[in-house]
């Protein structure tokens, strides 16, 4: 373009061929130098304020880049980019920005996802670009700068009420807090958080070099094993988002809960109690995926699952079907107390279908509790009420 420029100007001669040379010029000489501006001078980081979300949270990311001359750069061109799972977000500002540094050595950008969804998201890099201000040359780079944050289920804070007796009407509740009779010990475990310091057997912890924990015989037990629906489902994030709030107020409580999930590979937590235990469920949930493809009725034949005798059982899913009522009716029988959790959207019926199912379910025994999306604490509200 200088080449054509000059001869155009040199044989047509005049003032405007000189003037469009010379007009010219500076441009070309801007853009010769930007060719020979290394990019890998700039350095690129990604603030993020911490690692672990909530479902439904805002995420505030900022961007700043760092150069050591004050080259002038007539803009720059940035894009972060974002995982799949978070592409589709809603956004109040785009991860993709224009900057104009001009001789600046340090600038930033800041965007806005307005409602992290549930997962595991991962950052990968950014994409630089810059060029002259008419558009002739360009020059762009990719820069690996790898992040990751974790976003749990959102959940409702729940008043639970376990389950205690049987009668023709119904269930009862019990309002006092679960409780374990400490007056008789039958044996002795290893150390659980949330274990009391008096439960501790001094003895047995000197002889194995290990805090163990006596073993009290229960009144009646209060603990909860939960099986969550993993089968592709329009609801599957309320089914997850119930789950953890369920299994937040069963140890809330004081009980102790368990979960077994069956998506892309089984996961069996065994029934414990305190805040880890919490932190090992929250963030299973917070990965889990409805990839399972074994209907739920048969997830409920998984050997070992019901071994122990005096746990209460819940299940929760968006779907019921014949199959399932059978096989929960059946456990019911042999096992005790079970109860099938129902999820639906806001203000969504059940159908014709359903209905019926859920009659022969409450002729067989079967509690089903329909829950709605975003009303999970009327999911006791009839047991709170008592």
């Amino acid at each position: 373009m200088i080449l054509l420029t000059f001869s155009y100007a040199m044989f047509q001669g005049g003032f405007v061929s000189w003037f469009l040379f010379y007009s010219f010029l500076p441009f070309a000489i801007y853009c010769v130098a930007l060719s020979f501006y290394s990019l890998n001078e700039l350095e690129v980081t990604r603030i993020v304020p911490k690692s672990d979300y909530n479902a439904g949270e805002p995420l505030n990311v900022e961007v700043s880049v760092k150069r050591a001359k004050s080259f002038p750069l007539f803009y720059l061109l940035i894009e972060d980019h974002l995982s799949d799972s978070l592409k589709f977000a809603p956004q109040q500002k785009k991860p993709k920005a224009l900057l104009l540094p001009g001789l600046e050595k340090e600038f930033s950008y800041e965007y806005i996802i307005d409602e992290l969804p549930r997962g595991e998201h991962v950052f990968d890099s950014f994409t630089l670009r810059i060029g002259d201000p008419i558009g002739l040359f360009e020059k762009e780079k990719k820069f690996t700068f790898e992040g990751k944050i974790l976003v749990y289920p959102a959940y409702t804070e729940l008043l639970y009420r376990p389950f205690e007796n049987h009668y023709d009407q119904g269930l009862t509740a019990s309002r006092e807090r679960v409780q374990r009779d400490t007056s008789m010990a039958t044996g002795v475990r290893d150390y659980q958080p949330g274990d009391r310091f008096s439960w501790i057997n001094w003895k047995a912890s000197a002889k194995r070099n290990v805090l163990m924990t006596k073993e009290f015989e229960q009144r009646q037990s209060h603990d909860v094993f939960v099986v969550m629906d993993c089968v592709p489902d329009k609801h599957f994030e309320p089914v997850v988002s119930f789950t953890a709030s369920l299994l937040r107020a069963i140890l809330k409580k004081g009980a102790q809960t368990g979960l077994l999930t069956i998506s892309n590979e089984r996961a069996s937590f065994p029934i414990r109690g305190g805040e880890q235990h919490l932190q090992q469920l929250f963030y299973h949930l917070a990965k889990i995926e409805a990839k399972c493809i074994t209907p739920f009725e048969k997830v409920l034949d998984t050997d070992g699952l019901f071994i122990q005798q005096t746990v209460s059982f819940m299940l929760v899913t968006a779907q019921i079907t014949k199959p399932l009522i059978e096989k929960a009716s059946f456990l019911g029988q042999r096992k005790g107390s079970i109860t099938l959790f129902l999820i639906k959207g806001q203000k969504e019926s059940p159908s014709d279908d359903e209905r019926s199912l859920i009659t022969i379910a409450t002729a067989r025994g079967v509690r089903i509790i329909m829950v709605h999306e975003g009303e999970y604490k009327a999911a006791f509200a009839e047991v709170n009420s008592r």
